[in-house]
């Protein structure tokens, strides 16, 4: 099964709130945000937003320049619906983040839990590509994986865990490691997953 398909069909046999990465608030991302992020007139790419609502928050925020992608329609239609009129606030993009071609740079590159996804070098090679047509010199990049004690498989997908050391060598040298931690993530079913949130800088 191909990516798409893959999570368009959890979309359509879960509640939103019922798959195993949502969070009631996205308290990590924003408090990435608050330290290393100097303001809200910032443009945001949310890489794998589906339907989070750290767009939500965004806007509450004051954020004017966001965009979510997702190669998912269906999770990002559920962020649509939920912010109904303000959704046209918010450029969404449907695409598979290893084959994207951004059209523009961003300041702030935001990826909760998709990265760890790309067991294949082909995929990691294609993401690696966009983040780096889609940054600037001094962009920031917040990204979260699964912790070298996370989870094998998520969403019956095996995945690839991470180390900060590990990620960062991955990234490759034009991005700087400034921050890392490591938090516990609660799923709606009651189990912990390890996830490492590091920051980067695009130099």
């Amino acid at each position: 099964m191909q990516a798409r398909e893959h999570w368009d069909e959890v979309y359509r046999t879960k509640a939103s709130t019922a798959v195993s990465w949502y969070q009631p608030s996205p308290e990590p991302s924003l408090r990435a945000l608050d330290q290393f992020v100097s303001g809200k007139s910032d443009s945001l790419v949310d890489v794998g937003g589906g339907a989070s609502s750290f767009v939500d928050e965004l806007l509450v925020r004051g954020w004017t320049d966001v965009t979510v992608l997702d190669v998912a329609a269906a999770g990002l239609q559920v962020s649509q619906q939920r912010l109904g009129g303000r959704a046209e606030r918010v450029n969404w993009v449907v695409s598979d983040i290893t084959s994207w071609h951004p059209p523009r740079t961003y300041d702030v590159w935001h990826d909760r839990a998709v990265f760890h996804f790309l067991t294949s070098v082909e995929g990691r090679e294609g993401y690696k590509q966009a983040l780096v047509d889609g940054t600037a010199p001094s962009s920031i990049v917040i990204m979260a994986t699964f912790a070298l004690e996370g989870p094998e498989k998520c969403s019956g997908l095996i995945v690839q865990r991470y180390s900060p050391e590990t990620l960062s060598q991955e990234l490759g040298s034009e991005f700087q490691l400034l921050q890392a931690w490591q938090e516990n993530h609660s799923t709606p079913s009651g189990s912990e997953q390890a996830f490492n949130w590091c920051v980067f800088k695009r130099v």
